[in-house]
């Protein structure tokens, strides 16, 4: 990737990181001195998630930062993992989050409930439009970068969205109780907690697992292998596809090929053939940032080597 791609990719991503910071650290301050004054379990442990968020948001900028510098001696094949990373921290500071929600919901249901007030459900309604439309940003954006880090903020987006759905309909059910003079219903704050818990345990997984797979070299999608054989076997020369690999390296797929080629053309024929290889894959899959090619020398008929 030119250093011009990832200046720019840097700033985006930065930007978008910087945004979900200072929007986590408004609505915790705000979930949590309303929850607090107003005794609404689940607009207070809708805010120490967002509490989390601010934490997991900062490892996001951070790995986004190392991600996104050019390979170096050290790293010759870059340092797009450290938005994985950033990724397995974020599902990290997820479970935590959701078991002390957890925790918290189930403690305060065995405790006499509190009637809810009408400011706490205001305070819920507007983390979920902001919520929302951060989500939709994040990840539209995340998508076009190709960014494990962003993707991971937007699922945190995501997982407050939820949240804030269901402390809007725990807190909203509260107050038809309160209205109608039902307390039973005040036990829906505290059992929104629970729900909102479990709901950010299950993203947490989903975040975590798709960061290990990433860690351990997963192979990339057989679309995709299909994809990259196709523009391999049609580059002149190229007589026969011995192996393809491809791997997600972060952001970008690192690919190995073997083809076999005429075992009469010079040297340099070969060199233009590997390099053609390399800079058609490039072209047509944007995503790709590094191709090795090892060619096999093919004298019609042959099984291809392993």
């Amino acid at each position: 990737m030119e250093v011009g791609g990832l200046e720019h990719r840097e700033k985006v991503s930065k930007r978008a990181a910087w945004i979900a910071v200072a929007s986590n650290v408004l609505l915790t301050v705000l979930k949590l001195v309303v929850g607090y004054i107003f005794l609404s379990n689940a607009l207070v442990a809708d805010g120490y998630h967002s509490a989390a968020d601010v934490l997991a948001s900062v490892a996001v900028l951070i790995a986004m930062k190392v991600s996104n510098q050019p390979a170096d001696e050290d790293h010759p094949y870059g340092h797009g993992k450290a938005e994985v990373i950033a990724s397995g921290v974020v599902a990290g500071i997820l479970t935590v989050a959701a078991l002390e929600i957890g925790i918290g919901s189930i403690e305060a249901m065995t405790e006499p409930a509190h009637p809810p007030h009408w400011i706490a459900f205001a305070v819920a309604s507007f983390s979920w439009v902001l919520k929302q439309i951060l989500y939709r940003y994040t990840m539209g954006l995340g998508k076009r970068l190709n960014s494990a880090g962003l993707i991971a903020t937007a699922v945190d987006h995501q997982a407050d969205v939820i949240a804030s759905i269901a402390a809007v309909l725990g807190i909203g059910a509260a107050l038809i109780g309160k209205w109608v003079h039902i307390p039973l219903l005040y036990y829906a704050d505290p059992l929104a907690g629970f729900v909102v818990a479990l709901l950010i345990l299950k993203l947490a997984y989903e975040t975590g697992r798709e960061a290990v797979e990433i860690l351990m070299e997963r192979t990339v999608e057989p679309e995709k292998i299909e994809a990259f054989k196709k523009t391999v076997l049609s580059v002149q020369h190229v007589k026969r596809l011995d192996r393809i690999r491809a791997r997600a390296h972060g952001h970008y797929i690192l690919v190995d090929v073997r083809v076999g080629v005429p075992g009469t053309i010079t040297v340099q024929e070969g060199h233009d053939v590997a390099r053609t290889i390399r800079d058609t894959i490039k072209r047509e899959h944007p995503d790709v940032e590094e191709v090795l090619v090892h060619l096999n020398p093919w004298y019609g008929g042959e099984e291809g080597e392993s």
